[in-house]
């Protein structure tokens, strides 16, 4: 996998101030923490101007998996140093390592952007399982969008996106032991 990064950042090293790479990287400034917030806070807005509780309900399962997978995230950066691949990679700097460096350039993994559009898409698609296809592909297009300019490594963002993934699923098998609790308790009245 670490040899894989290693070609990939080779190869888009030399266009990463291109026009296109740019543009790549502006589109996917949407899975940082303050934009994924107030998209699922959007979600939220739209529902209750529907009055849509299911809506609702989607964009504060959203909110609840960003806020899991960002702590999720930030445990992990904490503990494993990885140079960004946009800087000079002397021999193994380019493999992750453990250590605690959280400067921006030595904290590539894993990627945020990419842990907070999974979790926030994964949670919109245990709602919404017909829109499910086109979440997870914009979330994987913000992801993805983490590459060409050299913000991260490819493994990177799939441990964005597993941590993501994982922390909407774990929302989502929270929330569904709260409301079976619930259930349980106003059945015996």
């Amino acid at each position: 996998m670490f040899a894989f990064d290693k070609r990939v950042r080779a190869l888009v090293l030399p266009y990463r101030h291109s026009a296109p790479a740019k543009a790549i990287d502006w589109v996917s400034k949407v899975g940082d923490q303050a934009q994924m917030r107030v998209v699922a806070g959007g979600v939220i807005a739209v529902g209750l101007l529907r009055r849509d509780p299911r809506m609702i309900g989607a964009g504060i399962r959203m909110l609840a998996a960003h806020e899991v997978a960002t702590l999720a995230k930030d445990w992990v950066k904490e503990r494993v140093v990885r140079t960004r691949p946009r800087n000079p990679v002397p021999g193994d700097a380019h493999k992750p390592r453990e250590g605690h460096d959280t400067r921006k350039e030595k904290s590539s993994f894993p990627s945020g952007h990419a842990t907070g559009a999974f979790a926030s898409a994964t949670a919109f698609a245990a709602v919404y399982p017909q829109h499910a296809l086109a979440a997870e592909a914009a979330a994987a297009g913000v992801a993805a969008g983490r590459i060409p300019g050299c913000k991260h490594y490819p493994s990177d963002v799939a441990a964005g996106a597993a941590i993501g993934i994982g922390s909407a699923v774990l929302v989502g098998a929270l929330g569904r032991a709260a409301a079976w609790i619930v259930a349980g308790r106003t059945a015996g009245r």
